[in-house]
């Protein structure tokens, strides 16, 4: 029984150390507006995002008022787009209409971001799927809230490395799309294996096809929290270290299943899950890397920065999982670049590099995030860096994504400003050693032995 006096327990957390509810993201199911006049299916769309998600923000600026709760965003996920629209749309011009109509929708209702823009195509891709695809670099270039995802593999299918060459590509059309903007369009664009169904954060968060008409799921984030709770055990052996980072996520976790009930039952929704992902901000003292730094690292990238994060990632989950009826989504630990400052400071002073971050996703909850690289980098390239975080998950069983932002008329040792939430970056550099051919052989690279389980 969650109560009040649970969340009274962590006002300081929330007051001094940077804890808040990251997101209240709204699944939305739109299987049931699919047909085959493009105008009825835009209209059938707007009228039930806008519909169901109508007190969504409403709802949220109350719960953080009554429980003193920061609720920094207030978010909306469809079912992926590729399948919604394959029956109406003929061309890629088709698709952006219907990203147009989810942007549309998305400020009427007030929400920052709407995610959905998506295409699942690990084993294999559709004409339609295909046509949505090469229409993600106007469809971003032209909206303000949509995002976009593209699950190109997983444990069960392997990569199609069809759609990773594709996405090399599209990495950097949409990044010239963009250019004028620093390539921000990159910053909504986020290339799976093993993507979840029920993620509510941005901007790999869609509806899944398996899930109910319409649900509620909460992100949590605190590394604020962590990294002043870890200073209480300095010195001590790792078992200590483990149990404090584990009390800490039951403690934080708390107060996401307090919020995501709460909105269920004011709006009606049945709650889905709560995802406690230790999402850093631009913001002093809200940083992953410094509780790397505080469980002993000079600096992160340093040796033993990815036995460092394993530990981290796992206790938090463990702790995590005791506090909700529904954990889910990726949850454990982001290491975006931009979007943390102790990751900055690690790159600027040479102790991260690309590979040193590729290593860390093994054991992280996602990737390679918000990383800007030169923007003459070949499209190949990107597909291969995609390829190989693809290669990480589908092996490891897990979730890994790439979101990497070619900063056009920029490169090494130059900086990109994003602003907001997506803080700024360095730009790092490439291996410059092509994979041309690689890439170009096509196919699908098959199932590791391990996923034949039936």
């Amino acid at each position: 029984m969650i109560n009040i006096f649970e969340v009274n327990e962590t006002n300081k957390m929330i007051e001094q150390e940077n804890l808040d509810v990251r997101t209240i993201t709204m699944g939305i199911s739109l299987l049931d507006c699919i047909d085959s006049d493009l105008d009825k299916l835009n209209q059938k769309i707007y009228d039930k995002i806008t519909t169901r998600a109508r007190d969504l923000v409403s709802t949220g600026d109350k719960i953080a008022m009554e429980f003193g709760i920061p609720i920094v965003n207030k978010r909306i996920s469809v079912t992926p787009i590729a399948l919604v629209g394959a029956a109406a749309c003929r061309s890629s011009e088709d698709y952006v209409t219907l990203a147009q109509t989810l942007d549309k929708a998305a400020k009427t209702v007030g929400v920052n971001f709407i995610g959905g823009y998506s295409a699942l195509v690990s084993k294999g891709m559709t004409p339609a799927e295909e046509l949505l695809i090469r229409s993600i670099p106007q469809a971003l270039s032209i909206t303000e809230r949509v995002c976009s995802s593209v699950n190109v593999g997983s444990t069960k299918t392997g990569i199609n490395m069809d759609a990773v060459k594709l996405m090399g590509e599209i990495v950097l059309e949409t990044a010239k799309a963009s250019k004028d903007q620093d390539s921000l369009g990159c910053a909504k664009l986020v290339i799976f294996c093993n993507a979840p169904d029920d993620n509510p954060f941005m901007a790999g968060a869609f509806h899944g096809v398996t899930e109910a008409d319409c649900i509620i799921n909460v992100g949590v984030s605190g590394p604020g929290v962590v990294r002043t709770a870890l200073k209480k055990v300095r010195g001590k052996d790792f078992e200590t270290l483990c149990e404090m980072i584990k009390r800490t996520a039951f403690k934080v976790t708390r107060v996401g299943q307090l919020v995501a009930q709460e909105a269920s039952k004011r709006l009606g929704v049945p709650f889905g899950i709560v995802d406690l992902s230790l999402a850093p901000t631009p913001a002093i003292g809200d940083s992953v890397a410094e509780i790397l730094e505080e469980i002993g690292l000079e600096r992160a990238g340093a040796p033993g920065t990815t036995a460092a994060l394993a530990l981290l990632n796992d206790q938090v989950k463990k702790g995590g999982v005791m506090a909700s009826t529904a954990v889910g989504g990726l949850s454990g630990a982001f290491i975006p670049v931009s979007e943390d400052q102790g990751m900055i400071d690690a790159v600027n002073e040479g102790a991260l590099t690309l590979e040193k971050l590729e290593a860390m996703t093994c054991v992280c909850s996602v990737g390679l995030d918000m990383i800007a690289i030169p923007g003459d980098t070949k499209a190949s390239t990107i597909s291969g860096i995609i390829a190989d975080e693809a290669a990480i998950g589908m092996v490891n069983q897990k979730t890994t994504a790439v979101r990497l932002i070619p900063v056009i008329g920029k490169g090494v040792g130059e900086t990109v400003e994003f602003g907001g939430l997506l803080g700024y970056a360095p730009i790092m550099p490439v291996n410059q050693f092509s994979c041309e051919a690689f890439v170009e052989r096509g196919g699908r690279i098959p199932a590791p032995i391990h996923s034949f389980k039936n």
